[in-house]
């Protein structure tokens, strides 16, 4: 557990290497005498090697700096990860956020994906939806004292280096676990031929053009008002099908192999599929039904970036492509028939900056194995898109298919092995924050000793931005660095190479920090040199400045 919650400048500097190495080579499992392989390896068993593996370059010279998604889903529908009780105290609630931020930080994590929408309510003060009952026990009761949840979040994330990315459910709009009554301003009181009842459920029609225009606001509203780095939408679109109308979400049936066997409910959208025809429209009803989401899809992309160019905008689907396109032996509920979900499509048009299927099977199950389907989904990025498979981490639990940590630690390994496997999400921050069966240790010294920066997503710019201003001084028992942005773009990252004997180490410090201690090294003494960069919000690295203590 110790390796879990180490916090502050320890944290951030535990991600170097501690081996010997040339530069871009990944070190052998085992090697090294302090906190783990090199840069850019990986290390471990059935760890592969890191996400920047290559030919050896000049010792003198630092490596390229390790890139790779890591993030973690922190769910607040039905106080999954947070808050953990819908009636904490705001104390408690900050606390618990930080908690999470810092296990993020001394786990070499680089992202949060926070759900700030579990049903058509937030978490956050909006003029469009009511404050979620999740946060403070009935909707549309604001936290007390008044705060901003949302912003706190941001804040904090990023004074540790840490993107946010704000996930919202696109379409549900009440929760089977929900108590408290629906306030006035709930889009099903508001605008309620746009809602249907579905099962425990409250459901927007995609159908109806009410329901997609308010979530397109919706998301619209947060891209303006927050400094986010990414705005996230999961795999409920048209819900999961269940066979009562009683029935809770079917999702646990689907990630099994199937829905069920019983005849399925069907969704209640008679009126907007008969306005549609009445219209004159020629799809049949499952293709209206991918194409009323497939509209909504492009219009957030689209609109994300109208609003603000830096913000990447990732989808999470359930992990099993279309029927006619899947591998030979694979087999399993089908998102593009169930939940009118044409994820190929997306990708294929370039509408997303980031794929997160879940791909929530262990690699040996052979009807829906890891491997094979992260291999489909990266064949079907032809636009050179980011494919960062979410996984299962939760799975490690007391269940008869409980997964052991090492299938976490393998799958990061099979990720890291393919050609564009540059990143990965948990599903969800509960595992990591409970250490259960001890898999943060398990990530900490097989697959995240070191720190790494997000990929680049260069469709959205690709200009560097200026080199840093740095100077450098000795500082008793170590290297003090002052830290200046250059002019222009804004810098969300630096970049810190310090070089101790023949290793070097690598480092990300936050953009606001202004400076930066290096301690000296017990046994290879001061850092014999150092050298900085900045990065912007896409991930873009500017020039490297080499300075020296004086």
């Amino acid at each position: 557990m110790a390796a879990c919650v180490a916090g502050g400048l320890a944290a951030l500097l535990s991600a170097c290497s501690s081996t010997p190495m040339a530069p871009g080579q990944p070190a052998p499992s085992g090697s090294g005498t302090g906190s783990g392989a090199g840069i850019g390896s990986a290390g471990g068993a059935g760890a592969g090697a890191g996400p920047n593996s290559g030919a050896a370059a000049d010792p003198a010279v630092p490596p390229p700096a390790p890139r790779e998604f890591r993030a973690a889903w922190v769910s607040t529908v039905a106080n999954i990860d947070w808050p953990s009780r819908s009636n904490l105290s705001v104390d408690k609630q900050q606390a618990e956020a930080l908690a999470i931020l810092e296990r993020a930080k001394a786990l070499n994590l680089n992202a949060i994906v926070l759900q700030v929408r579990p049903s058509a309510d937030a978490i956050y003060p909006s003029e469009l939806e009511p404050w979620s009952e999740f946060l403070t026990g009935q909707q549309g009761r604001a936290p007390r004292p008044l705060y901003d949840p949302l912003q706190f979040w941001i804040d904090q994330a990023h004074a540790r280096g840490l993107e946010l990315h704000a996930w919202f459910n696109p379409y549900r709009a009440r929760h089977a676990t929900a108590k408290s009554p629906l306030t006035s301003g709930h889009i099903a009181n508001t605008q309620p031929e746009a809602v249907k009842p579905y099962g425990r459920y409250l459901w927007m029609d995609p159908g109806e053009q009410a329901a997609s225009r308010h979530t397109l606001e919706v998301v619209l509203d947060v891209v303006r008002r927050y400094d986010i780095d990414g705005v996230h939408i999961d795999d409920y679109f048209y819900p999961y099908p269940i066979d009562a109308p009683n029935a809770p979400g079917a999702e646990g049936a689907a990630l099994d192999g199937g829905a069920g066997t019983k005849a399925e409910l069907e969704f209640p959208d008679q009126p907007s599929w008969q306005r549609y025809l009445l219209a004159g429209g020629q799809l049949d009803r499952a293709a209206w039904r991918r194409q009323n989401v497939n509209q909504l899809i492009e219009a957030l992309y689209k609109g994300i970036h109208k609003e603000k160019a830096w913000v990447r905008f990732g989808i999470s689907p359930f992990g099993i492509g279309r029927p006619d396109r899947r591998p030979a032996g694979i087999v399993g509920f089908s998102q593009y028939d169930k939940l009118y979900a044409d994820a190929e499509l997306w990708l294929a048009n370039g509408w997303l900056d980031y794929l997160a299927p879940q791909l929530y099977w262990p690699v040996a199950q052979a009807p829906q194995a890891f491997d094979v389907l992260l291999d489909y989904w990266l064949a079907q990025n032809t636009q050179g898109r980011h494919v960062w498979p979410g996984l299962y981490t939760s799975r490690i639990d007391n269940s008869s298919k409980a997964f052991p940590p090492e299938e976490i630690v393998k799958q990061i390994g099979v990720t890291r092995s393919r050609t564009g496997g540059h990143g990965h999400l948990h599903f969800s921050v509960a595992a990591l924050m409970e250490n259960r069966k001890g898999v943060c240790d398990q990530l900490k010294t097989q697959a995240y000793q070191y720190a790494a920066l997000v990929p680049p997503t260069p469709w959205l710019g690709a200009a560097p931005p200026s080199a840093p201003a740095v100077t450098a001084r000795r500082d008793g028992a170590g290297v003090a660095l002052k830290l200046a942005p250059g002019a222009g773009k804004a810098v969300a990252q630096y970049a810190v190479w310090s070089r101790y004997g023949n290793e070097w180490r690598f480092a990300v410090a936050p953009g606001t920090r202004t400076e930066l201690r290096l301690p000296d090294d017990g046994t290879a003494g001061a850092a014999s040199a150092v050298v900085v960069s900045a990065v912007d919000r896409l991930g873009n690295e500017s020039a490297r400045v080499t300075v020296a203590a004086a």
